[in-house]
């Protein structure tokens, strides 16, 4: 059986390193994103995951890259974020937040699970802010829990289907998100990443090996796993 991933956001950061990973494993990767991926072999869909339309194509041309009959591993990395507070949070940007990290979601759940065979997943990319918060991304942190409800609701739904899900959340990762979340600001970066039990910011590549992990152990069904590299709670 021919091995497919399918990555939303494989052009930077978390996304790329993951597609990546799935390449030197043998797998076809196919990134849908408004950018192409700078990882070689990758089949690039463009893609606006803000509207369903946009969503809705990118799995019809995703169906159209991929090998008939393919385990699939369906990889939720792409996301949106916002600085905001419950203070000036405007319920466009609310919406357009939930439109990527959770609307998005639903769509490609959608229409690529007529095409996942038994071995496939359905892996979410969260944050340790799907089960905490933190001021300043108000937006966000309501999607990402919203986000970790969902993959819960994939678990029950697919019972029987022998595909599974789970919820990788990265702890500070070294990404392009990160710093434009931080305004530029590589010192306060590197300095809220040290707040962990390694003293560092986690590494892309740490979370592609943790995503690829949970696609190949079906056991963790349901599951939410933290890599943050022990943070330190405040």
């Amino acid at each position: 059986m021919s091995k497919t991933a399918i990555i939303s956001g494989a052009s930077s950061g978390i996304g790329a390193a993951t597609a990546q990973e799935f390449i030197k494993l043998g797998y076809t990767v196919v990134n849908i994103a408004r950018r192409k991926s700078p990882v070689g072999g990758t089949i690039n869909v463009s893609a606006d995951l803000s509207t369903e339309e946009g969503a809705k194509n990118a799995a019809i041309a995703a169906v159209e890259a991929i090998p008939p009959g393919s385990s699939i591993a369906l990889v939720h990395n792409a996301s949106l974020m916002l600085k905001d507070s419950v203070h000036d949070c405007e319920n466009t940007d609310l919406m357009r937040v939930l439109a990527v990290n959770v609307g998005a979601v639903n769509t490609l759940n959608r229409e690529l699970l007529p095409h996942m065979s038994a071995g496939s997943s359905i892996i979410y990319v969260g944050s340790t802010l799907s089960e905490k918060a933190v001021g300043g991304a108000h937006s966000y942190v309501i999607s990402k829990h919203a986000q970790l409800g969902q993959m819960r609701a994939t678990c029950q739904d697919l019972m029987g289907s022998h595909i599974h899900t789970a919820m990788i959340c990265p702890g500070f990762t070294d990404t392009e998100m990160l710093k434009q979340h931080l305004g530029g600001d590589t010192e306060l970066m590197h300095e809220i990443g040290s707040q962990n039990g390694f003293g560092r910011l986690v590494a892309p590549q740490e979370i592609a090996g943790a995503i690829i992990w949970a696609h190949q152990s079906p056991v963790i069904n349901g599951s939410v796993i933290h890599a943050n590299l022990g943070q330190i709670e405040r």
